[in-house]
C-alpha cells in the first residue's frame, strides 16, 4: 500500500470522510433504490463492508442535513426517465460525512449514480441553502413537496429557468473547479457548450425583443394616418403610404413569429437542447472516468461482476452521447433557420425603408405638415434601425452557435 493509499485509508474520528478530488465512485440500484453494485471507492468512503452494502437500500448513507426535498426532486425526475444531478451530503457508517455531486441516470432495471467531490464556489452557496431548507423542514414541519418550493425559489432567484438549467450549470462549475484543483487543462467541450448556452440565451432574448419592437411599431403607422388625415385630402399619398407601411410591418412581424417563434417550430427548445447537452457532456465524462477507475482499482468487488458493470457504464455513456448528438443536430437546424429568417427579413426591410423615404418626401410637400408628422416618420426610422440591428445580432449569434458545433 502506497503512502497515498495509507492516507486515504486512515480515517479521522470526526468530520469529513477521506474522499479525494480525483476519485469517482458509483452505485447502481434497482427501481426501489436497493444497491446492486458499487465500486471500491464507494465502499471505502461510506466505510461499510461489501456484505453490508450490496442488497441494502441506498438510504443507508442518507444524512439528515440533506433536505428531503432533494430526494423528492431526484425520484420525481428519475421516474419520468430523465437524468438529474444534485448536491448530496451523505453519512458514513462511522458517523463521518462526505459531500458529493451526484449524476443519476436511469438504466435497465434501475438507476446508476456516479459521484465526484464538489469544490466550486457554488458548492458553498448550496450548503447554505440546504442548511436553511433542512431547518425549515424540521422546525416548520414542511413536507418534501413544500420545501422543494424553497429550492425552486432559490434556483429562480439565481437566474435559472428551472432546476435542470441549474444542475447543468452546477455540474459544469464542479468539473471546471475539479480540473483546476487537479492541475488539469480546462475541458474544452464544457467551455464551448457553456459559450453556446450563453449565445442561445442571448438569441432567445433578442428574438423576443424583436417581436416586442414590431408590436411597438404597429402604433406608429396608425398615428401617422391620423395626423395625415388632418392635413391632406382623404386617400392622400401620406395616408396611403402609411397604410402600406403598417400592412408590410404587420406582415413581417407575423411571418417572423409564425416561422421562427411559432408552435410548429423547435426554436424555443434551442436553449433547452444546449443545456441538456452540457449536462450530458459532464455526466458522460464522469461515467468514463468511473469506468477507467474500475479498471485501475484491481480490487475484489465482493460479489459484483466488474466486467458487467464496466459494460453497463460504457453502454450508458454511448447512449447519452448519442442523445446529446441528436439534440445538437436539432440546434443546428434551428440556427440555420433563424439565420435564413434574418436574411428574408433584411430583404423585406428594403421595401419598408423605401416606403418610409417616400412618406417623408410626400409629407414635405404638404403645406401644414408641421414637425409632428416629421417626428413620427423619424420614429419609424429609429425603429427600423433598432430592428435591423437586432436582426444582425440574431444572425451573428446563430452563426456563432453553428461554429461551436462544428
Amino acid at each position: 500500500m502506497s503512502f497515498v493509499d495509507r492516507r486515504i485509508e486512515t480515517r479521522p474520528s470526526s468530520g469529513a470522510a477521506p474522499f479525494e478530488l480525483n476519485e469517482v465512485f458509483f452505485s447502481r440500484t434497482d427501481e426501489r433504490g436497493v444497491i446492486e453494485a458499487c465500486n471500491y471507492v464507494f465502499r471505502r468512503v461510506a466505510h461499510y463492508e461489501w456484505e453490508e452494502v450490496i442488497g441494502a437500500p441506498h438510504k443507508l448513507v442518507r444524512h439528515p442535513d440533506t433536505p428531503r426535498a432533494v430526494f423528492q426532486l431526484m425520484w420525481d425526475t428519475l421516474k419520468t426517465g430523465k437524468t438529474i444531478g444534485a448536491y448530496v451530503k451523505n453519512k458514513a457508517k462511522d458517523g463521518l460525512y462526505y459531500w458529493v455531486f451526484a449524476t443519476v441516470v436511469p438504466c435497465d432495471g434501475g438507476y446508476l449514480s456516479a459521484r465526484i467531490k464538489p469544490s466550486s464556489p457554488l458548492f458553498t452557496e448550496v450548503q447554505a441553502l440546504y442548511a436553511r431548507v433542512a431547518k425549515a423542514e424540521k422546525e416548520q414541519g414542511l413536507s418534501p413537496l413544500q420545501s422543494l418550493d424553497l429550492i425552486h425559489d432559490w434556483v429562480h432567484e439565481k437566474g435559472f429557468d428551472d432546476y435542470q438549467h441549474f444542475c447543468a450549470h452546477a455540474l459544469a462549475e464542479e468539473l471546471i473547479a475539479r480540473d483546476e484543483g487537479l492541475g488539469r487543462k480546462p475541458d474544452q467541450q464544457i467551455i464551448e457548450l457553456r459559450t453556446m448556452l450563453r449565445n442561445a440565451e442571448k438569441l432567445l432574448d433578442e428574438t423576443h425583443g424583436l417581436v416586442k419592437d414590431f408590436e411597438a411599431m404597429h402604433t406608429i403607422p396608425h398615428n401617422l394616418r391620423v395626423i395625415a388625415s388632418r392635413i391632406e385630402p382623404s386617400g392622400g399619398p401620406v395616408t396611403v403610404l402609411s397604410q402600406n407601411y403598417g400592412a408590410m410591418s404587420r406582415e413581417m412581424s407575423d411571418w417572423f413569429e409564425r416561422n421562427v417563434m411559432g408552435e410548429n417550430t423547435n426554436f424555443a427548445t434551442v436553449k433547452h437542447s444546449v443545456n441538456s447537452s452540457l449536462f450530458i457532456a459532464g455526466m458522460t465524462r464522469i461515467l468514463t472516468e468511473c469506468d477507467d477507475q474500475l479498471q485501475d482499482e484491481r480490487r475484489h468487488l465482493g460479489s459484483v461482476d466488474m466486467d458487467k458493470e464496466r459494460d453497463l457504464l460504457r453502454s450508458l455513456t454511448t447512449s447519452q452521447a448519442n442523445q446529446a448528438s441528436k439534440g445538437m443536430a436539432e440546434v443546428d437546424i434551428e440556427a440555420v433557420r433563424v439565420i435564413n429568417a434574418c436574411q428574408v427579413m433584411h430583404r423585406h426591410f428594403l421595401g419598408l425603408s423605401s416606403t418610409r423615404v417616400l412618406c417623408k418626401i410626400e409629407s414635405a410637400r404638404l403645406p401644414s405638415s408641421g414637425e409632428t408628422l416629421a417626428d413620427i416618420i423619424d420614429q419609424l426610422g429609429a425603429f427600423q434601425e433598432r430592428i435591423s440591428e437586432r436582426l444582425e445580432h440574431i444572425a451573428k449569434l446563430g452563426e456563432e452557435i453553428r461554429s461551436l458545433e462544428h
